[in-house]
Formats: C-alpha cells, sequence, structure tokens
C-alpha cells in the first residue's frame, strides 16, 4: 500500500533501507512462517572521519538458531556480502586503534539450539573525529522461537575519562548517534546475539512447541506436523561447507 514503510511518498525522510528496514522485513516473514529465530536484525553501521577522511563498515552478530541447528557467531545474515577491514589495515591507514575485537559470549539466546553470539568492537581515535552509529535491536531483542529465549540486544557505549584521568565514565549513546569523540575515549559497539530455538530446560521434542504455536495456522483438522527441515539457500550453502 502507499504511504507504508515499504513504499512511503516521495518526500519522506528515509534512511538505511538496504540496511536496516530490509532486516525488519526478514524478521517478519521468519516470524510469521516459524522457520527459526531471529537474527541480530542489524548490521551496526559505523562511519567516522573529519575534514580529511572518511571511514565506513558494517559489524557483525549473531544468527538466530533454528529446527536442527545453533545459531552462527560473528557473521552477517540477511544482508551479507560486506567484509570488514583487517584490523591491520585499519591501524595503518586511518587514526584510530582497535583496543578489542572479539566475541560477546552469552549473547546469543538459550535453547535446544543456541543463537549465535554478537561481537565486541571498541574503537579509540588518534586525533579528534566525528564518529555516527547507525543501528537497530538496542531496546527490542531478537525474538527466539519455540520455547527458545531471546537474543542479547545490542549496546553503544562512549566510554569517557575523567578530569584526572584516574577512572572511566561509561554513557550510552542509543541505537542511532553522531557526535564528536576525542583523543583518550573509546567507542565500544556491542552487537546482538541471535535468539535461540527450542525449550533448553527439557528434553521434549522440538516440533511439539513449534507445532503448538503452529495451532492457529494449521487448524484442528489438518494433519499435525512433527518434523520441520531447514531449507533454502542458507541449508544448502551450510551443507556444502561441512561436506568440503
Amino acid at each position: 500500500p502507499k504511504y507504508t514503510l515499504l513504499n512511503p511518498s516521495d518526500d519522506a525522510g528515509v534512511v538505511g533501507g538496504n540496511v536496516l528496514t530490509s532486516q525488519r522485513v526478514v524478521d517478519v516473514v521468519l516470524k510469521a512462517f516459524k522457520a527459526c529465530a531471529a537474527s541480530q536484525g542489524c548490521m551496526n553501521n559505523l562511519t567516522f572521519g573529519d575534514d580529511e577522511f572518511g571511514y565506513y563498515e558494517t559489524i557483525a552478530g549473531g544468527a538466530g538458531a533454528g529446527p536442527g541447528w545453533d545459531g552462527k557467531s560473528g557473521v552477517h545474515t540477511h544482508c551479507t556480502n560486506t567484509r570488514i577491514t583487517d584490523p591491520e589495515i585499519l591501524e595503518r591507514r586511518y587514526p584510530v586503534l582497535l583496543r578489542k575485537f572479539e566475541l560477546r559470549d552469552g549473547s546469543g539466546g538459550k535453547g535446544k539450539y543456541t543463537g549465535g553470539n554478537g561481537v565486541i568492537r571498541e574503537l579509540e581515535p588518534l586525533r579528534p573525529l566525528v564518529m555516527s552509529i547507525l543501528s537497530e535491536r538496542r531496546a527490542l531483542p531478537p525474538y527466539g522461537m519455540a520455547g527458545g529465549e531471546n537474543g542479547q540486544c545490542g549496546r553503544n557505549l562512549l566510554v569517557k575519562k575523567k578530569q584526572n584521568n584516574s577512572e572511566r565514565v561509561v554513557v550510552s549513546i542509543g541505537g542511532r548517534c553522531s557526535g564528536s569523540i576525542q583523543v583518550g575515549e573509546r567507542l565500544r559497539i556491542e552487537t546482538p546475539g541471535g535468539g535461540g530455538y527450542g525449550n533448553y530446560r527439557n528434553n521434549d521434542d522440538i516440533s511439539t512447541s513449534l507445532a503448538t504455536e503452529k495451532n492457529d495456522i494449521i487448524g484442528a483438522n489438518k494433519t499435525k506436523r512433527t518434523h520441520v527441515h531447514g531449507t533454502g539457500s542458507l541449508t544448502s550453502y551450510n551443507s556444502t561447507q561441512f561436506s568440503a
């Protein structure tokens, strides 16, 4: 329909359609069909620079688990085909230090199949810069499915030093922010984890939980589904990788 999120008017303010709006569409479709838990639902778009240069990167997170698989950690999902700059190249070409880049343990949702973990990426400028972050899933977590827990929300944090340089103050800057960052300060991005799939508290067949959730879709007069198998390009890709 016209004048909706996916078909706005010509004068509507829009941004991030390919990296954020597209993720919302995928989340809705996968949940409607009860296909799998939500992935991080975001590409964590980070830019920084000054009058002399500009730099842009997207940051990975956790993939959602599904009927028969754990979610992958530290990957892009749904909107992919980007590769982050190697730390050595980043620090050689740009006035920043990469203080931390690691998996965010425990950020994936628990379940019979566990959601993938997000990542932690922490940057420190070597001269005053403007840094901007465009991200989602900072307030509403990636959903779990069939009894699995939600993945953890992401966080964007500015780590500042007090005047005596003896302590640090951590400020949450929200999901969308642009501002100056000074020498000695750090921008810490904690990306969301993927949702879990299935109830991890017992050994019941995961399809039982799934069928219960689908009762309103399947209907009482239709055959109860007892087995769900992953299909599609992602499953085919994983099968190829594991069999290589």
